[in-house]
């Protein structure tokens, strides 16, 4: 009884033994095209990634601090509140927009007197209710620029589609150091 009792534990494990292996390859597999598809879609975001360069709060915008690695700027110190979302008539500090850009924020910026193009920039920006803004940024060298946390994208022109899909990319993500 003793030996028939030990074959039939032999056979469980080994029954046991034959599903493993074809699980842990199917997680495997599983695991591989989530990483692709993950890849593929940071491979695709829009504009240009910049270098990160910290989240240091400083006391005033006129405070000492790092050079930014953009114009308009997309990550670095900056001051301790944000500037309201929506349609600004007036420039935005870079240490203000910044922060903007941590707490998820997506600027939409102009730098031209153009006002067929800001009532288009306004059509958009005004879809949301939160985190975008739309400012003038009168110095900077292209006529539109699209800013998010360490991302930038300049145009020359107005163009929805690439305006949205960046927005789309970038709103609402918090970039607080934990």
């Amino acid at each position: 009884m003793a030996r028939q009792n030990s074959t039939s534990k032999t056979r469980g494990r080994r029954k046991r033994r034959s599903w493993v292996v074809p699980a842990a390859a199917g997680v495997g597999i599983v695991a591989i095209v989530v990483a692709y598809f993950a890849y593929r879609a940071a491979a695709d975001l829009p504009g240009e990634r910049l270098a990160d360069l910290g989240n240091l709060h400083i006391p005033t915008a006129s405070s000492p601090h790092v050079p930014y690695n953009s114009d308009p700027p997309t990550s670095g110190p900056h001051l301790p509140y944000i500037a309201p979302w929506g349609v600004h008539t007036r420039p935005i500090e870079p240490e203000l927009q910044v922060h903007n850009l941590e707490d998820g924020g997506v600027l939409v910026q102009y730098s031209c007197e153009c006002p067929d193009l800001v009532k288009q920039l306004e059509s958009v920006v005004r879809r949301y209710d939160k985190h975008v803004i739309l400012a003038p940024y009168p110095a900077m060298r292209s006529r539109i620029a699209l800013t998010a946390w360490t991302r930038l994208d300049r145009l020359e022109e107005f163009d929805e589609r690439r305006i949205v899909r960046f927005i789309e990319a970038y709103r609402g993500i918090d970039h607080h150091k934990r």
